[in-house]
């Protein structure tokens, strides 16, 4: 059985017991989190697609860290006119583990 979430613009293809990295969601550590944008619940034979979110459906799982991701650098230039800007970046995630799916 496994779902197709959507989550911080972008959508994710869990089963329970999965480990993903997430855009930053609220929460600590320990936290219980929702994810009530369902759109697809796959159960052995039955699929079920939303229109565009499955109704009554949703997964539940559990927070287990907070962090940032490996700064990346952007780096902007410009030929022949000593133009150069450098910046660097480290995008925040959440780590969450899927305990439940519930179609």
């Amino acid at each position: 059985m496994y779902a197709i979430i959507k989550t911080g613009g972008k959508q994710y293809r869990v089963s329970e017991g999965d480990v993903i990295f997430v855009e930053k969601l609220e929460g600590n550590e320990g936290d219980a989190v929702t994810f009530d944008q369902v759109l697809t619940v796959v159960n052995d034979d039955a699929v079920t697609v939303g229109r565009p979110l499955v109704d009554g459906a949703k997964v539940e799982g559990k927070v287990l860290a907070q962090g940032k991701a490996k700064k990346i650098l952007v780096f902007k230039y410009k030929a022949k006119s000593n133009y150069r800007r450098r910046q660097g970046h480290r995008q925040p995630f959440t780590k969450v583990e899927i305990s439940k799916i519930v179609a």
